[in-house]
């Protein structure tokens, strides 16, 4: 929606869901951008027969530029891989940013050939982190050429910005400080784990969790068993995170998996220290001042020491959060997340917008 958005009235947007019931992200569309969601596209799900394929392939052809998205979008680079001399089907740019639960730990050789398979008449393999590199490079032996990692970024002035806690249906109490997050409530983000990581923070320290989905009862429940459930606070969904980002005190993330969480960019451009596993390319975004704070993955004590060590000195989270946010400001502006995009579908495309 980033680059919908900052693209403009330059181009024209279909945009096909593989969960149809799962648009929320359609509301931050810029109502003056020609953006739409045709209901009459092939499913995206089901058993990739020929039959199929030459449904999706057929569906394919009035367009200038297929972009694909993760697994679930993989049977539409296969059907455009197998027909696209057949149909004159238009270039496709497949782009992959991490993993279901279910290949959060190992990924599924079955999987892994299908990939190599779909992708091969990709124009282009666009990932954002390092660790998905490798991956397209060795496991899905995608070329060199064709893979490109466009670094996710953001408005980082805006988060910058001050705070609005009346945006927030939590209210942060004089000597309150907060260790929070925004997530997903689902069970790869192992947020009970986090819950247990702040069992040994001091009273004032209250757990503040942004997000919404199926695990906030299991979360509720973590809470409850020890014993600090009127220490968390579950307020749901925020549409503008960078109102209340600023309100945390450290951010902290506690995913099974990651590749480059843009919440961790997001909390460095407001100037905030980070407690998070290391996973993905978490220890490579943050600053050098910050990476010690990186810990075991899966652990809630290693989580928790780190959480205490940065919950006990004032001055140390100030000169952390003052050092990720100059490296969020340098290296994780939307400025050139977007230039880079827009010129590689401009070249896929064969003309500028």
């Amino acid at each position: 929606m980033q680059l919908i958005n900052a693209f403009g009235k330059a181009l024209h947007h279909e945009i096909i869901s593989g969960e149809p019931d799962q648009t929320g992200a359609r509301a931050l569309i810029d109502r003056r951008v020609n953006a739409s969601f045709p209901d009459n596209f092939p499913s995206l799900s089901g058993f990739p027969s020929p039959g199929r394929l030459v449904n999706i392939a057929q569906a394919l052809k009035p367009y200038d530029l297929i972009l694909t998205y993760n697994w679930g979008a993989m049977d539409v680079a296969m059907a455009h891989t197998v027909f696209a001399k057949q149909f004159d089907l238009p270039p496709l740019i497949h782009h992959e940013d991490g993993f279901n639960e279910d290949e959060a730990e190992h990924l599924k050789s079955r999987r892994n050939w299908y990939r190599r398979a779909a992708l091969s008449r990709a124009s282009s393999l666009v990932v954002p982190s390092r660790l998905l590199e490798r991956v397209a490079l060795n496991v899905w032996q995608q070329p060199r050429d064709r893979v490109v990692r466009i670094p996710n970024g953001i408005d980082t002035k805006t988060f910058a910005g001050k705070p609005k806690p009346g945006a927030l249906r939590v209210v942060k109490r004089q000597g309150e400080f907060w260790v929070g997050t925004l997530a997903g409530l689902r069970p790869v983000k192992q947020l009970q784990l986090l819950v247990r990581a702040c069992v040994g923070l001091p009273e004032n320290w209250h757990l503040v969790i942004l997000g919404d989905g199926p695990e906030r009862d299991s979360i509720q429940d973590a809470a409850v068993e020890a014993d600090i459930a009127h220490r968390v606070h579950l307020p749901g969904a925020i549409d503008d995170p960078a109102s209340v980002i600023g309100m945390f005190d450290i951010f902290a993330l506690s995913s099974k998996s990651e590749q480059f969480p843009l919440s961790i960019v997001e909390a460095m451009a407001a100037g905030l220290p980070v407690a998070a596993p290391d996973v993905g390319d978490i220890r490579n975004i943050l600053s050098e001042d910050n990476r010690p704070f990186v810990a075991v993955p899966n652990d809630p004590f290693a989580l928790g020491q780190m959480l205490e060590e940065l919950a006990a000195d004032t001055d140390l989270r100030s000169d952390i959060g003052a050092a990720n946010q100059a490296k969020a400001c340098s290296e994780f502006d939307q400025s050139d997340m977007i230039s880079r995009y827009r010129a590689l579908y401009a070249q896929a495309i064969g003309r500028e917008f």
